[in-house]
């Protein structure tokens, strides 16, 4: 059952939004009954179990003339005074006091152009109420809440004003159509409108403008020079080796390499070959 009310609610509100522009927060105006309904029922916090029907953030209202009955009828309904002074006002510019039905249908009006839920337990309200296009109705049942459906007159109401926009839409495509045929036709003709030829001069002027300030602006500017490719930072560069220091080096190096190579052919044994011919002898 929680499902099927739940579905119920959800195809209310997307009608409400979608053929009326209703947005979130939801906007709910209380009357009295409903107040006193909610008190003496233990349906707190109010806001969350309107939200929960709705499905969406909800701001509570209520009507100075609602206040002023509910403080006419007793210490009864005190608490419920006291609850409805914490609510937001809605805008009611009666001087004089007003009963609550008479106060709600003003504020609402013909088109409900502050887009209001209502909230009452009056069943003739409700049905005043749902025979405006939209305005829809929630009403408390013992610890349940629930949004009436939208009614046939409200539905008939949303299909006439679809097919309005349809057929506005048309006629609007139909226009842009003829206006492009007739463009077209005196561009082949070579019929130019008044307004061409302003811009066309409107251009022209533009320009010469431009054209006089770029001679202006040309003598004006700085002129600044190119940079030229720079050479390596020296400081990050080797010394380059003197060539008085390389001979002297080479030099070094091949007294060294005579040196060792004399003493290394002193070193090597002699022999004669006359002591090699006395040994061959003896042999």
């Amino acid at each position: 059952m929680r499902l099927k009310k739940q579905k119920r609610h959800r195809r209310s509100v997307r009608f409400y939004t979608t053929c009326f522009g209703f947005r979130a927060p939801f906007k709910v105006l209380c009357d009295g009954t409903f107040i006193h309904h909610l008190l003496v029922n233990r349906i707190t916090p109010a806001d969350t179990a309107l939200s929960n029907i709705l499905g969406a953030p909800v701001k509570m209202f209520t009507t100075r003339c609602v206040l002023a009955e509910l403080k006419s009828l007793g210490e009864s309904y005190s608490d419920s005074l006291n609850v409805a002074r914490d609510l937001a006002p809605a805008r009611c510019d009666h001087e004089q006091r007003k009963s609550a039905v008479a106060c709600l249908t003003e504020v609402i009006g013909e088109d409900n152009s502050e887009h209001f839920f209502v909230a009452s337990q009056d069943a003739d309200l409700r049905k005043k109420f749902q025979e405006k296009p939209a305005v829809p109705v929630v009403f408390a049942l013992r610890n349940a809440l629930f949004l009436e459906p939208p009614s046939q007159s409200q539905q008939q109401f949303a299909k006439s004003a679809e097919e309005q926009r349809s057929h506005m839409n048309e006629l609007e495509f139909k226009m842009l159509i003829k206006k492009k045929k007739k463009s077209s036709v005196k561009e082949e003709l070579g019929e130019a409108s008044d307004e061409d030829e302003d811009l066309s001069k409107k251009i022209i002027e533009d320009l010469k403008k431009n054209a006089a300030k770029r001679n202006t602006d040309v003598k004006d500017k700085v002129q600044f020079k190119r940079k030229k490719a720079k050479g390596p930072n020296p400081l990050s560069c080797k010394k380059k080796k003197t060539e008085n220091q390389k001979p002297v080096a080479n030099k070094e190096g091949n007294e060294n390499e005579s040196a060792e190579t004399i003493r290394s052919r002193s070193k090597k044994r002699k022999r004669s070959r006359k002591q090699k011919s006395l040994t061959d002898a003896t042999g």
